[in-house]
């Protein structure tokens, strides 16, 4: 890991990637054995995270390549965004981070149909339910590295949606995989209370993503949600 990537405190800080990048990495879920998405971006190939083992196809999205700052804060006449009023955004509450998520909103074509936006956050729904199964799966077999490793995965692809609460929770199942406390700052050198401590948390998580999925679904309209 870079030098510039590593705090005076001992604690690692994520770098910053661009939104394009950010949505490889939900596109990269299954990476490859190199893995190319972010999270990944920095290590080795023998340090990269296990659960990346099988390639999806790269995010192919043409409107992408035209994506600027400029786009992200386009303003109507009052000088407000012209996504404040959209159906559904005062029911995110805290759960998700508007300004993030209006950004994968700026690259609809269509804001009625939205096709594009709906497919990256229903690949994350998909991508989310996977990684809680791995995490289960780790639990019982008492796996901190492994757990540690999916919540700093599950952390990426949430911060690139704007969901706040699930990344949170995500990236302290991270630490204490890595036998830290949770905010990575104090080691915690007991086994047991760093499982306690993630089973207890990956239930938070999965609340939070029902929380966040079913309200999504509202935002699009799906039928029956």
């Amino acid at each position: 890991m870079p030098a510039s990537a590593q705090a005076q405190d001992g604690r690692v800080r994520t770098p910053v990637f661009s939104l394009q990048e950010q949505l490889e990495h939900l596109h990269f879920h299954e990476a490859p054995a190199r893995c190319r998405s972010p999270c990944c971006a920095s290590l080795t190939a023998d340090t990269q995270h296990p659960q990346h083992q099988s390639a999806r196809p790269a995010l192919n999205r043409n409107a992408a390549s035209h994506f600027s700052a400029s786009s992200i804060n386009s303003n109507g006449t009052d000088g407000s965004s012209h996504l404040q009023s959209e159906d559904g955004f005062a029911e995110f509450g805290d759960l998700i981070d508007t300004a993030t998520f209006e950004q994968i909103l700026e690259m609809d074509d269509d804001e009625e149909e939205r096709d594009f936006s709906r497919s990256i956050v229903y690949d994350f729904f998909t991508q989310a339910e996977g990684t809680f199964q791995k995490m289960d799966s780790n639990l019982e077999s008492r796996d901190l590295e492994q757990l540690s490793a999916l919540g700093h995965f599950l952390k990426g692809s949430s911060a690139t949606l704007g969901l706040t609460k699930v990344k949170d929770s995500c990236e302290k199942i991270q630490h204490f995989g890595a036998h830290k406390d949770e905010s990575g700052a104090k080691d915690e050198p007991s086994d047991q209370v760093c499982l306690d401590n993630c089973k207890k948390t990956i239930k938070e998580a999965k609340e939070q993503f029902t929380q966040v999925e079913a309200a999504l679904k509202r935002f699009y309209r799906d039928e029956g949600s």
